[in-house]
């Protein structure tokens, strides 16, 4: 049975508001994943998309459903289709974040929609976090989110778009358990799809452990940082095409795209998009 859009379309408009700290702990840790060498002190400012380490979803054991996230019904819709995965977002970077700020997120159910795709019915959320830090507004971020049902026998994955051939940076990454494991750990997230191999072969129908989106896209401005080490990203984009697993390496690239922007995308091992990117910048 689809969704039923109009129950759902009552969560537009619920609002959430939490608190917390930047703390430095969160920001060596991942540093370490990142495998990267970064000195973190209080006051220095974060990197973008690090601000993912914060506003944890600390859930009681109680309230966790089988696939590893919240029960549905709280602040997201309950949407009855199994599958949940991060579908894109996009952000506008206003002011920094310093380690050590007092930083609010607010965030607010923008929109939900129901769309008939050709393995079934989809729903989409649209999620808006307005997140400020010392009580100004530091980074407007919105979240979609993708439901699906599981795949049925014969489902075949539609051909997936060639990547560009004129990268000018790449880096090779290997998505092992251990990377997983420390970014689903960092980030509290419990999506079962991410760190139990059985649950996400068995129950959703995956080949391997799924690397998560948000990872994927801070592997990309990462990359970004690494070959402009003093820009300060202003703007970011990124829409997930195919999701990517543990069981082979991926490939990360970009490329300048005009003064102050950048292409940016994730290679899968077939040669096809992952993940597309956009980001725009500031030399300091």
């Amino acid at each position: 049975m689809p969704p039923n859009l109009e129950h759902l379309q009552q969560w537009i408009g619920r609002q959430e508001t939490r608190r917390d700290q930047a703390t430095l702990v969160p920001l060596q840790a991942l540093s370490a994943t990142l495998d990267r060498a970064d000195e973190h002190a209080l006051g220095t400012p974060i990197p973008p998309l690090w601000h993912w380490l914060y506003f944890l979803p600390v859930h009681r054991q109680s309230e966790i459903g089988p696939d590893g996230h919240a029960l549905r019904g709280g602040f997201l819709p309950p949407v009855p289709l199994p599958r949940r995965m991060w579908a894109g977002s996009q952000f506008r970077f206003l002011q920094p974040i310093h380690a050590g700020d007092e930083i609010e997120r607010v965030s607010t159910i923008e929109d939900v929609r129901l769309k008939e795709g050709r393995s079934g019915s989809l729903a989409f959320v649209r999620v808006r976090h307005d997140i400020r830090a010392q009580k100004t507004l530091a980074i407007e971020e919105f979240h979609d989110i993708v439901y699906r049902g599981l795949p049925t026998p014969g489902d075949t994955a539609p051909p997936g778009q060639p990547a560009p051939a004129d990268a000018a940076w790449s880096r090779t990454i290997v998505p092992d358990d251990v990377l997983l494991f420390r970014y689903s750990a960092l980030t509290f997230n419990g999506h079962r799809i991410h760190y139990d191999r059985r649950y996400v072969t068995g129950v959703e129908g995956y080949p391997g452990l799924i690397v998560h989106g948000p990872l994927v896209a801070t592997l990309l401005l990462d990359l970004l940082r690494r070959e402009h080490p003093q820009a300060r990203v202003t703007a970011f984009e990124f829409k997930a095409l195919s999701p990517l697993f543990d069981i082979a390496p991926f490939k990360i690239e970009g490329a300048l795209d005009g003064p102050g922007r950048a292409r940016l995308w994730a290679v899968t091992p077939q040669g096809t998009l992952a993940m597309q990117a956009h980001a725009e910048f500031e030399e300091a």
